[in-house]
C-alpha cells in the first residue's frame, strides 16, 4: 500500500523543530521538484507566479499530470500573468478528475483583442496587483519555498540562467506553508479555470510535447539515481533543524489594497532595523525609495555594516527597474552602503547541459547579524512592498545564517560581481575576469539600447509601478 512521503525526522519534528535545506543549484532545484511529485501519494498543492510553457515547464507539468493519474489530488494556483497563448492547456488540466486549477486575479476577457485591451485600461490598478508567491507542497510533509518560478531559466536550461535560492522545508514549517496556500486557494480572487471558459473534454495532444525528447531530456539524467525525495534529503547532509522558523506571507486581500497593517514589509522592516552588526541584502530588483535609503543610512550611522547585491544593467532582465535603482546609487555609496552588481556572465558556474552563457540574479534574501535570515519571493522594490503578494521563510539559527552569508560572499566575489565605488562623484565598477582586473566608469558590458532605456526611466515618474 502506498503511504505519504516518509522521512526519518520524527524526533526533530516532535521536538517542534523544522528542517531547512538551502538549494542554490538550479539542477538540484529541478530534481527535488520532480522527486517530490513522483514521491507524492496523497496531495500536491502548487502556487506560482509564473509557470512557463517551455521545456522544464512541460516536464514538471507532466510529472504533476502523472501524479494525478496515480490518484494524487492536485491543486494548482497560478497567477494570471502567465505567458500562455490560450487557456487550452489550463482547461485540459482542470478537466482531469484529480486536478483542480485556479487562476489568481484573472482578467475577465480571455481572448486577445480590443475588448481585452479595454479591460486592461479599465482595470489597470487591479490588474497590476499580482500573486508573486511560490510554493510546492507534497503530501503535507515537504514544501519548497523561495524565489524560483517554473521555467527553463530557473533550472539551467536556457541561454541565460537565473542565480536563485529555494528552501526545502520539513516539519511544522510545511504546515505553515500549507496554511498560506489554503488562504489563497479559498480567497475570492482565486477563480476556477472552468468559470473563465468552456471546459476541455480531452487533453491536447501537444500538451507535453518536447518534455521527454531531445536535449531537454538531459534534465532528467541522474534523477533516477535518487529513488525519492526522502533519499534526496538524506544524501544532502545539509538539513538544519531549527526551532525558530516562520513561513510568512502577505494576505491575499493585498490584491485589493486591503489589510495594510498585515503586509509583509512591515514585519520584515522590524527585523531589518534590529541589525546591530551587519545587514546583507540580495535583491535582483532593488529600488529602496527615499525612506528605504534613509533607513539603510541610519543603520550605517549606528555602526552597522550594510551591503547590497543586485543586478548590473547588463545582467538584469528588467532594464526599466535598473533605471529607477540607478537614481539611488550615489546617495547610498556616499552614506556608506556597500553596493555590488552581478556580472552578466557566469565566470565561476559550471557549464550546464545546455551550454548557458549568461547569468542574471533572481535570489531574494537578507541576513541580520549572525542570527537571522530570510529567503523568499520578496524584492526590495515598490512592487513587492505595495502591489504584489509575497512570501518567504524567516529563521533564527547561527549555522544556517552562516551558510547564507557564505553564499553572499561567494556571489560578491570579483569574478562574479562588480564592486561599486564613488570617486569625485563618478561611479566606478571593479571586477575580475580570469585573473585580469576589470575597471569601468560606465555601465559595464551593457548595450546601447539598455542604457538608453535605463536613462529614460530615471526621469519618468513611474517608480511606484516598478
Amino acid at each position: 500500500m502506498d503511504v505519504p512521503i516518509a522521512l526519518t525526522t520524527d524526533a526533530n519534528i516532535k521536538a517542534g523543530k523544522s528542517g531547512l535545506l538551502l538549494v542554490s543549484d538550479n539542477c538540484d532545484a529541478f530534481t527535488m521538484r520532480v522527486l517530490a511529485a513522483r514521491s507524492s501519494v496523497r496531495t500536491l498543492d502548487l502556487m506560482y507566479y509564473l509557470w512557463h510553457d517551455d521545456r522544464t515547464g512541460r516536464s514538471l507539468l507532466q510529472e504533476v499530470f502523472q501524479a494525478a493519474q496515480r490518484g494524487v489530488r492536485v491543486r494548482m494556483l497560478l497567477d494570471d500573468v502567465n505567458p500562455r497563448k490560450s487557456d487550452s492547456s489550463y482547461l485540459a488540466l482542470g478537466s482531469h478528475p484529480n486536478i483542480e486549477l485556479k487562476l489568481f486575479n484573472p482578467s475577465g476577457v480571455r481572448a486577445r483583442g480590443i475588448v481585452r485591451s479595454m479591460e486592461v485600461l479599465l482595470r489597470l490598478f487591479a490588474l497590476t496587483r499580482r500573486m508573486h508567491n511560490k510554493a510546492w507542497i507534497a503530501d503535507g510533509n515537504v514544501a519548497i519555498v523561495g524565489g524560483r518560478n517554473i521555467g527553463d531559466a530557473y533550472f539551467d536550461a536556457a541561454e541565460t540562467n537565473f542565480r536563485d535560492l529555494d528552501v526545502l522545508l520539513l516539519g511544522p514549517a510545511v504546515q505553515q506553508t500549507a496554511q498560506i496556500f489554503e488562504k489563497f486557494w479559498a480567497c475570492k480572487d482565486a477563480k476556477p479555470i472552468g468559470e473563465l471558459g468552456p471546459s476541455a473534454e480531452t487533453m491536447p495532444a501537444d500538451l507535453f510535447e518536447g518534455s521527454d525528447a531531445g536535449p531537454e531530456s538531459k534534465l532528467l539524467d541522474g534523477i533516477c539515481d535518487q529513488a525519492s525525495i526522502a533519499q534526496f534529503i538524506a544524501t544532502s547532509n545539509d538539513v538544519h533543524w531549527i526551532k525558530h522558523v516562520r513561513v510568512i506571507s502577505d494576505p491575499p486581500e493585498k490584491v485589493r489594497g486591503w489589510r495594510r497593517r498585515s503586509w509583509l514589509m512591515k514585519e520584515l522592516l522590524l527585523h531589518i532595523q534590529s541589525a546591530r552588526i551587519c545587514l546583507e541584502i540580495v535583491s535582483p530588483y532593488f529600488i529602496p525609495g527615499k525612506r528605504g535609503a534613509a533607513m539603510l543610512s541610519d543603520l550605517v550611522d549606528n555602526g552597522v555594516d550594510v551591503a547590497v547585491l543586485t543586478n548590473s544593467l547588463a545582467a538584469t532582465d528588467v532594464a526599466a527597474v535598473h533605471g529607477a535603482y540607478a537614481n539611488y546609487r550615489k546617495r547610498l555609496l556616499r552614506n556608506g552602503i556597500k553596493l555590488f552588481e552581478l556580472q552578466p556572465f557566469s565566470r565561476q558556474q559550471a557549464i550546464s547541459v545546455f551550454g548557458s552563457k549568461g547569468a542574471s540574479l533572481h535570489t531574494k534574501t537578507f541576513s541580520v547579524d549572525d542570527r537571522m535570515g530570510f529567503v523568499g519571493s520578496f524584492n526590495f522594490d515598490p512592487r513587492s512592498v505595495s502591489l504584489n503578494s509575497e512570501m518567504g521563510v524567516l529563521f533564527e539559527d547561527e549555522k544556517l545564517v552562516a551558510e547564507l552569508r557564505r553564499q553572499f560572499q561567494s556571489e560578491i566575489s570579483p569574478e562574479t560581481s562588480y564592486r561599486l565605488e564613488l570617486r569625485n562623484n563618478v561611479l566606478h565598477w571593479h571586477g575580475r575576469d580570469e585573473g585580469r582586473v576589470q575597471h569601468y566608469i560606465h555601465e559595464p558590458e551593457a548595450g546601447i539600447y539598455r542604457r538608453i532605456l535605463a536613462v529614460l526611466v530615471r526621469h519618468l515618474p513611474i517608480e511606484s509601478q516598478l
